[in-house]
């Protein structure tokens, strides 16, 4: 029975492999227990291995250190993958307003967590890890480990003591802090879902069809591109009848239109009226109807999936003046856009055409619509991803003022690059497309690895410290969570006006908490919760990376 001995309490690479199956395995078991609606998810892997840990059953200090970064770069990179494309468009119209408030959550936290540290005496990366603890934030973990470990070539224990004390009252605490804002504002839902049917601003984006009778005798006999050119705004004519000939055409940028002529148009909800005032007046006319005119015209949508079509934008195609076909929409990430002619088309699209049979037949043949080559993940744009944001987060930045260089590191670094390539990546014919099954596989076993390597590194000492006066972290990260929670929820509700929905979803995006989101949800009963969460989520995951290294590197 040596092996087995060997297996579990020796020092090799099978020993190694066995304990963080292990960890991994009952930490994600125990994280499917609810108690009370709310479960802990993969966190329980870090208090698994914790106690793994508190047991001896260790791994090597070298092999752990690989590991534990490894894990985390794949975490943080699927992260900004994910929340690339939406990044830079989160901070339009009324997601300003959303971002604010999420920011300052996320900078009262960090300067209640320096004030805790000077009343307490707590040392800086302790409370670090409180703070990420309390506001439920891994990748801030990762990121204030990391750059302790750059800074003192050393790792602190206690850094992933203090997020395991504080983690699972962080995620109370943001639930409460719900409750309370629903009590405190007496928030009747019925009548806050009938502000939300009067202005909905998440639906004013989205691509809708209507018809319109042309009856503006300014635009009698223009060609479409010289209308469009006049309204200057983002819609698409997809169909055209005729009043004189009742002849039923798609319409081509030279295309004119005459007094009566009837046509069918794509636009968002915000365009609809100014678009109505220019052209004539709307008619009811839905899209079966346009459909029984001629047969011979199908709708079909087609999936992008060639690669030399990414980057590409509607008008560079030529599809009008080549196939004699019109993309009226398109479907990115399960939103309709406004088919503009300058939208740049990425792999993975879903786009509607409509065409004749053959032409469309021809079109597919462009553009690919072959599923099977979408599920071919895109390993090269991923590792050179990685590759290109360790080389990022290794550049030492000297700022003044402060006696060590400044780095990103292997947390904020990947998370940069990542989040460049995602949104700018087609400019350059980089196909940076994975499925969404493929990122949350990337990201659960990056995030795994991790947790499992974090809790076994603080492990040993864990029960000693939270006894020599550690349980009193418990208390700090409920005033981390709740302070900045309430007063800026105060504050988005007074001031901003905000309905209790969206303020759910900015709060639980804010700080990054799932549970959060699943409660709120679940609450509202639609999807307004998750809408503000995702607004705010790619900046708020970006400041919580950042803030956590900052913290070590101007106060260490």
């Amino acid at each position: 029975m040596e092996w087995l001995h060997e297996l579990i309490f020796g020092t090799g690479v099978a020993h190694a492999i066995f304990i963080l199956a292990l960890v991994i395995s009952i930490g994600i078991l125990l994280g499917k227990i609810k108690i009370f609606g709310i479960s802990l998810g993969t966190t329980w892997i870090l208090f698994v291995g914790i106690f793994f840990g508190h047991l001896g059953l260790g791994i090597d200090e070298n092999v752990l250190h690989f590991l534990k970064e490894f894990g985390l770069i794949l975490f943080i990179y699927s992260i900004g993958m994910q929340v690339g494309p939406s990044f830079f468009s989160s901070f339009k119209q009324g997601g300003i307003t959303l971002n604010l408030l999420a920011s300052a959550i996320v900078f009262l936290g960090v300067i209640i967590a320096y004030v805790l540290h000077l009343i307490t005496g707590v040392p800086i990366p302790t409370m670090v890890g409180i703070l990420s603890g309390a506001v439920t934030n891994t990748p801030g973990l990762g990121a204030a480990q990391q750059t302790y470990y750059d800074m003192t070539h050393q790792s602190d224990p206690s850094i992933a003591m203090g997020y395991a004390v504080a983690y699972p009252l962080g995620v109370v605490g943001i639930i409460l802090t719900l409750i309370i804002l629903r009590y405190l504002f007496r928030i009747n839902f019925e009548k806050e879902n009938k502000e939300l049917d009067n202005f909905n601003a998440s639906k004013l984006t989205e691509a809708r069809m209507f018809s319109l009778q042309v009856l503006n005798p300014a635009i009698f006999g223009k060609t479409i591109q010289e209308i469009k050119q006049f309204i200057n705004r983002e819609f698409v004519i997809s169909r055209v009848l005729h009043a004189d000939t009742e002849t039923l055409e798609i319409p081509r940028p030279d295309t004119r239109l005459y007094e009566n002529d009837k046509v069918l148009v794509v636009s968002n909800l915000k365009n609809i009226d100014i678009i109505e005032a220019f052209i004539g007046k709307r008619i009811d006319m839905d899209k079966s109807d346009w459909d029984k005119l001629d047969s011979q015209l199908v709708s079909r949508r087609i999936v992008i999936t060639k690669p030399q079509i990414n980057g590409k934008s509607i008008g560079q195609l030529q599809l009008r003046t080549l196939y004699g076909v019109n993309i009226t929409r398109v479907n990115r990430a399960g939103v309709d856009l406004v088919a503009d002619s300058r939208l740049q088309l990425q792999l993975g699209d879903r786009v509607t055409v409509v065409g004749s049979e053959a032409a469309i037949a021809n079109v597919e043949q462009l553009l690919g619509n072959s599923l099977k080559r979408l599920r071919e993940p895109n390993l090269v744009s991923i590792f050179i991803g990685i590759a290109l944001g360790v080389l990022l987060g290794s550049i030492p930045f000297w700022i003044p003022g402060i006696p060590q260089p400044v780095k990103l590191g292997l947390a904020g670094g990947p998370l940069i690059v990542a989040i460049l390539l995602s949104k700018f990546g087609p400019n350059f014919k980089l196909v940076t497309y994975t499925t969404m099954s493929a990122n949350l596989m990337l990201r659960e076993i990056g995030i795994a690895i991790f947790l499992a390597c974090v809790g076994l590194g603080a492990g040993e000492g864990f029960v000693e410290t939270v006894i020599n006066g550690g349980y009193k972290w418990i208390g700090y990260g409920v005033i981390i969570t709740m302070v900045p929670l309430l007063i800026v929820g105060i504050i988005g509700r007074k001031a901003c006006k905000l309905n209790y929905f969206t303020l759910m979803g900015l709060i639980s995006g804010s700080m990054t908490d799932p549970p959060a989101l699943s409660y709120s949800n679940a609450t509202a009963g639609n999807d307004v919760p998750a809408v503000s969460y995702a607004t705010v989520y790619p900046l708020v995951m970006f400041l919580r990376v950042i803030t956590a290294q900052l913290m070590i590197l101007l106060f260490l």
